[in-house]
């Protein structure tokens, strides 16, 4: 029998769906699961863009332009303008969801064997980005202690080597919610001119910044036309998570002609979905105010309720809605699987993600969980509520 890649090989499963089938075993038992491990809020799409897949008079549903539908971008522009982020429609190129256009960018400025350094723990499919794409993930840990917070620059500087090719940020944070302070964007934007890296930044939960703190674009730093390198998409922002339409944002004009050959190899983004996202860059202010404040009202209900459980470590998230914690238990990964073989109360139980595949450094985040509050107030105070008991009751639990 033939051989698989050596690149099939190396591709991670994802830690957050990689207890899928123990999850639809446990469903098959009548538990129900509540699914904290995965960030598919339970807010509704925006109507406005729902309208837009309901009412349309497209015959012919044709292939759209490479770069995405000059509309859809032109609609971009004036989205972000409202955040100071001042781009032309010649400057975005729209992707097959946020992911393509991380691959895009990866693939346009390394070569095999290039290193990317990125602040750990980071949204885990970053990994498998770059195998895709041959590059190295090199990881600079940001401590919990720390508040996650970015660590020295020497730090930082000892990671670079004659193959790093740009450091990657996102930014808020998945899995953190750390939001990087104005001096940290600053900090970065010296490391990469005076190394001659890119700078890029997925900046996906930009909507999502709690306790007045302020959200910093790459886009809004001087100096960095060549290099810096904005990572978008919808998914988030308007609760539409399967649409997949996501954007490469930049004023490197060799970086966006690239990543428009290789958007001609997949001939276009989805026709559809960038229409209704064009329709979604309408939403009423009054739909993202009420679903920041429902999220700032279920961070606060699952840090009360963590508060109150013995040995649980965290900090409460600036931004996003995810949170990495601490948990008393002997393994991360054998407590997930547990709670999903093993545990219910009163029939219910919780899906957690566990935290050591967000690291890229080995033995990091094994008593670690992300915790994503998805799911309405009272689903999550629920979901609180049996990871405590859940905690009392599993043999491998160590003493807070």
């Amino acid at each position: 029998m033939p051989r698989i890649s050596n690149r099939a090989k190396t591709m991670p499963p994802s830690p957050i769906r990689k207890l899928v089938p123990f999850a639809e075993a446990a469903k098959k038992r009548g538990i129900k699961v509540y699914h904290l491990n995965i960030g598919q809020p339970d807010i509704p799409t925006p109507e406005v863009m729902m309208n837009a897949f309901r009412n349309h008079e497209i015959k012919v549903l044709e292939y759209g332009h490479s770069g995405g539908l000059w509309e859809y971008r032109e609609g971009l522009v004036k989205y972000y303008r409202r955040h100071n982020i001042h781009v032309s429609k010649e400057e975005i190129l729209v992707t097959t969801a946020g992911s393509e256009a991380i691959i895009f960018a990866m693939l346009a400025t390394m070569d095999e064997g290039d290193e990317m350094i990125v602040p750990e723990p980071f949204y885990t499919n970053y990994n498998g980005f770059a195998v895709e794409a041959g590059v190295k993930v090199v990881p600079v840990t940001c401590r919990a202690e720390d508040g996650f917070a970015l660590p020295p620059d020497a730090e930082i500087r000892a990671k670079i080597t004659p193959r790093t090719r740009a450091i990657m940020i996102c930014n808020p944070n998945n899995p953190t919610g750390y939001v990087y302070r104005l001096e940290e964007m600053n900090r970065l934007r010296a490391l990469v001119l005076e190394h001659d890296l890119f700078f890029f930044s997925d900046e996906v939960y930009r909507e999502f910044v709690y306790d007045g703190k302020k959200h910093h674009s790459v886009l809004h730093l001087e100096g960095l036309d060549d290099r810096a390198v904005l990572l978008d998409s919808i998914s988030k922002r308007y609760s539409a998570c399967g649409a997949r339409v996501g954007c490469l944002v930049t004023h490197n004009k060799d970086i966006l002609e690239s990543a428009l050959r290789f958007g001609q190899a997949r001939l276009c983004p989805p026709t559809m979905e960038q229409l209704a996202a064009l329709a979604a860059v309408d939403t009423p202010q009054s739909y993202m105010d009420a679903v920041f404040n429902d999220y700032n009202r279920r961070r606060e209900t699952v840090f009360n309720a963590l508060g109150k459980i013995p040995g649980v470590v965290g900090q409460k998230p600036s931004g996003a809605f995810y949170t990495v914690v601490k948990l008393p238990v002997d393994n991360a990964d054998r407590f997930c699987r547990w709670l999903l073989e093993e545990f219910d109360d009163k029939g219910e139980t919780v899906m957690l993600a566990p935290a050591n595949g967000f690291y890229a450094t080995p033995g990091l985040g094994d008593d670690e969980v992300r915790i994503a509050f998805v799911l309405n107030s009272a689903a999550m105070e629920r979901s609180m509520e049996i990871l405590k008991k859940a905690l009392q009751a599993y043999p491998g639990k160590r003493i807070a």
